[in-house]
């Protein structure tokens, strides 16, 4: 069989599922679902708010390998801290699906400011 570009010659048509597209037989009496599943559930759910516990995690990553550039390591260290503890309230909350991340953006936001802070005592004490 030769190769061809998707749906040209060499390519079988696509097939679909026989009687739904859920891939179970239609049952009588009963209009047909959706073509496709419904993401997060059902209609009108809200899909979870996870950019708290993403910009702890990014800005903490950040400040605490980009340590000897203190005065941004203490201000990202600084922003994921706040951003860690918003995100793990949401998580609580049942808002947000991502506590993990939150919980390592405060950990490496702390780490970050703290060896921010460290270098700017060297620096002081030196």
């Amino acid at each position: 069989m030769p190769y061809g570009y998707p749906g040209g010659p060499g390519f079988p048509p696509p097939q679909g599922h026989p009687g739904g597209g859920h891939g179970f037989p239609p049952v009588p009496g009963h209009p047909a679902g959706p073509a496709f599943p419904v993401p997060y559930g059902w209609p009108g759910m809200l899909p979870p708010s996870n950019g708290m516990g993403t910009a702890a995690l990014v800005c903490g990553i950040v400040s605490a390998a980009g340590f000897c550039l203190w005065p941004l390591a203490i201000v990202l260290g600084v922003l994921a801290v706040i951003f860690g503890v918003m995100g793990r309230a949401k998580a609580a909350k049942g808002e947000a699906t991502n506590p993990g991340h939150a919980l390592a953006g405060i950990i490496c936001g702390a780490a970050g400011l703290l060896m921010g802070v460290g270098v700017v005592l060297l620096l002081i004490l030196r």
